[in-house]
């Protein structure tokens, strides 16, 4: 079961990142985040009253806390990278940084996942990178190389930094206690709501956004909320090594998506990721 619920959630986290790329060119990416993560705060707190009572202890408002905090700046870094890089490169560095980080942290607390499952997992990581590579030429002027190729690293360190920070956000859920319900996604959600509202107010930018994007806004921001749940409730009764890494698949349903609704055709690197990816699923959860 656990399998499934971390599918589903990859599928949750590539259709909200569809939609927020869907936005992302009509308005502030700062306002677009705030409303589309404060959708995803009063999701949980409509569900409350429909679940059963949970025992939280301060570790669980703590780790929640910290996966709010990274997964926030994690995002924020991702668009800058975006912003100045080139695609091909900044998403699978990102994406392959969140996977690596769980799973090393994972088999170092003792998880000795079956030789499939490992090879699962490595042919996983590999279908990320494939499955991130953009059709879309570089988009950085060449007028001047040296600014390019600094522009390069500056976006290649900043993709690290983020992968690592994105990692470090499911490694945080990952350790919350079972007892403790879905307070620690509310201490995250308020935690990275405060975090970009704070932006916004220091750089004196506006939240508002155009009528017109407002409904995908929010789906966006409830498919998000879906996502981490269902990742917060596989973790708590699978292995963080398969988890993460079914999680981590979540480019496929990005892709498939603007294939679908976009008409966008995937490249033959693409291609060959879905196929592999569907590999490792099977060798995974086997």
């Amino acid at each position: 079961m656990f399998a499934v619920l971390a599918l589903l959630s990859a599928a949750c986290y590539g259709a909200a990142d569809f939609l927020g790329g869907l936005t992302a060119k009509r308005a502030s990416t700062v306002a677009i985040v705030v409303v589309s993560q404060l959708s995803g705060l009063l999701l949980l707190l409509i569900m409350f009253p429909l679940l059963p009572a949970a025992l939280p202890v301060r570790g669980d408002f703590l780790w929640g806390a910290l996966a709010g905090l990274t997964g926030g700046a994690g995002v924020a870094l991702l668009y800058r990278a975006l912003a100045i890089g080139v695609m091909a490169i900044v998403a699978p560095t990102t994406a392959v940084c969140a996977v690596a980080i769980p799973v090393l942290v994972a088999v170092g607390l003792g998880e000795r996942p079956s030789v499939l499952a490992v090879g699962g997992i490595g042919l996983a990581i590999f279908a990320i990178g494939l499955i991130s590579q953009s059709s879309h030429p570089d988009p950085t002027p060449r007028e001047d190389s040296q600014n390019a190729v600094d522009s390069h690293m500056s976006a290649f360190s900043l993709a690290l930094v983020s992968g690592v920070l994105v990692g470090l956000f499911f490694l945080a859920l990952a350790r919350t206690s079972d007892q403790a319900g879905l307070w620690p996604l509310v201490a995250a959600r308020i935690v990275s709501v405060s975090l970009f509202a704070g932006m916004a107010l220091v750089a004196s930018q506006s939240l508002s956004l155009p009528t017109g994007i407002v409904g995908t806004v929010v789906a966006g921001g409830v498919l998000d909320m879906l996502a981490n749940l269902l990742y917060m409730i596989a973790t708590r009764s699978g292995p963080l090594s398969v988890v993460v890494t079914l999680a981590s698949l979540y480019p496929a349903s990005t892709v498939l998506l603007a294939r679908v609704i976009l008409h966008e055709r995937l490249n033959a690197r693409q291609w060959i990721g879905i196929a592999c990816a569907l590999v490792a699923v099977v060798a995974i959860v086997r």
